[in-house]
């Protein structure tokens, strides 16, 4: 599949594009900013886009009123087919969020509950009980996202609401021709309306992607070949920062020979997992990383480990923010895309991720591994690759015997793979033997 062989660059279009926080209702042609973006995204190796919430919703995008308006803080469905179809021209593949399991306070069906009650033709849409209340005193109670009133959870299992949902996303494909779909809170979606949505869409568009927003638990238990194709990896997502932070390669490692290893007990060996180091919901990876050397060698590790590697927009240059300071400060508004050194590093990444088939579909295997250093192979059809990291501020010598001469593919420089590889502080490198 066309994802498994790309590098995303996820956008949120509220924060990207400058709108407002609150939906104030006036039009503004916000979206078209996103073209601005595109000969910075062509240079950085992207060829595939992760649009966050962009239909028109309450607030911050998850809680939604209208699933085929685009938010009017951000145009309108004309501005969206002019920017699907520029980025298609330039080679880009397009997912929307799919945010299914809630919508805002502002769904129009949910409105016509709280104003008929017992009489709403909609009552059936949501977890409903007439004779409570909420926090918003509707004289009456429904389910909440986690508690969270403003995310209204709709009844996935009510056929109307899964007709709703598909005849949506019918539109989004037939509309804009979107390439696939990454599910919000998918580890909380109806299974039965995730198989309909798989296998509907699969018949709407060949090679359409589906990717599960998953937090914890088995994976498989929405990534298989009924589901989700793919699902976020937050395992090593956690694995990665933190490893650096408490100087301890071996809980990366860890995590990565569980799902990926050469073991058959491995979990997801084979399958291709969203790879990130920051995105909208967490703290940016320059303001998780307490040592901000390590940050070019989290990028490493995305590039190189089994999965597909995205880049949340403004990470790519180092942009702070702090999940404490709240979402906003996570999603800001830029006028123009920034370039730098670490910019430069993952202009790089990409392109030898693009190019190497073992990177892309390789096995995985640790080759060697100590408290602030490792190495691992990925190999495909005789090619093997070998990455080496050290995370300290000294050198890191690692014993490991993998044939001959290889070149870095990062720099061009050729080492010898005989006598295992001394790293210099903060030093990364991807050898092809």
């Amino acid at each position: 599949m066309w994802a498994n062989e790309s590098v995303f660059y996820q956008i949120f279009p509220l924060g990207l594009c400058g709108a407002p926080y609150e939906n104030d209702g006036k039009p503004e042609h916000r979206l078209l900013h996103v073209l601005d973006f595109i000969p910075h995204l062509k240079k950085l190796g992207i060829n595939a886009i992760y649009f966050s919430p962009l239909f028109e919703s309450d607030t911050h995008g998850y809680n939604t009123r209208d699933y085929n308006r685009i938010d009017v803080r951000l145009g309108d469905n004309n501005d969206m087919k002019k920017v699907c179809e520029t980025l298609h021209k330039e080679g880009f593949h397009i997912i929307l969020d799919g945010v299914f399991n809630h919508v805002g306070r502002g769904f129009a069906q949910f409105q016509d509950v709280i104003k008929n009650r017992e009489a709403s033709p909609y009552k059936d849409w949501f977890y409903i009980s007439f004779d409570g209340n909420s926090n918003y005193n509707d004289g009456l109670w429904y389910e909440g996202w986690e508690g969270n009133y403003d995310l209204v959870k709709l009844n996935l299992k009510n056929p109307e609401v899964q007709n709703h949902l598909m005849n949506a996303v019918h539109n989004w494909i037939q509309d804009y021709d979107i390439d696939g779909l990454r599910l919000d809170v998918a580890y909380m979606v109806d299974p039965d309306f995730l198989r309909r949505l798989r296998h509907d869409t699969a018949n709407w568009k060949e090679d359409f992607f589906l990717v599960g927003e998953t937090l914890f638990g088995d994976y498989n238990r929405i990534m298989n070949d009924e589901m989700c194709h793919s699902v976020t990896n937050y395992e090593c997502y956690k694995g990665i920062h933190s490893s650096f932070n408490s100087h301890n390669m071996f809980e990366i490692n860890h995590s990565l020979m569980r799902q990926f290893g050469p073991d058959q007990w491995c979990l997801y060996r084979g399958k291709h997992l969203f790879s990130f180091v920051d995105n909208h919901d967490v703290s940016r990876i320059i303001s998780t990383i307490e040592n901000v050397k390590q940050v070019p060698l989290a990028y490493l590790f995305i590039f190189t480990m089994p999965g597909i590697p995205i880049v949340y927009y403004g990470s790519e240059w180092g942009e702070p923010g702090d999940k404490r300071d709240g979402d906003p400060a996570l999603r800001p508004y830029f006028p123009e895309p920034e370039w730098n050194g670490l910019t430069d590093l993952i202009q790089r990444l990409a392109e030898i991720f693009k190019q190497e088939k073992a990177l892309q579909y390789g096995t995985f295997r640790s080759v060697a591994l100590t408290n602030q250093a490792c190495a691992y192979a990925r190999e495909l059809d005789g090619d093997k690759i070998i990455v080496c990291i050290n995370e300290s501020s000294v050198n890191q010598t690692l014993n490991f015997n993998e044939g001959n001469e290889a070149v870095n593919l990062l720099t061009g420089k050729e080492f010898s793979l005989s006598n295992g590889i001394t790293l210099q502080p903060y030093q990364g490198v991807i050898l092809k033997a």
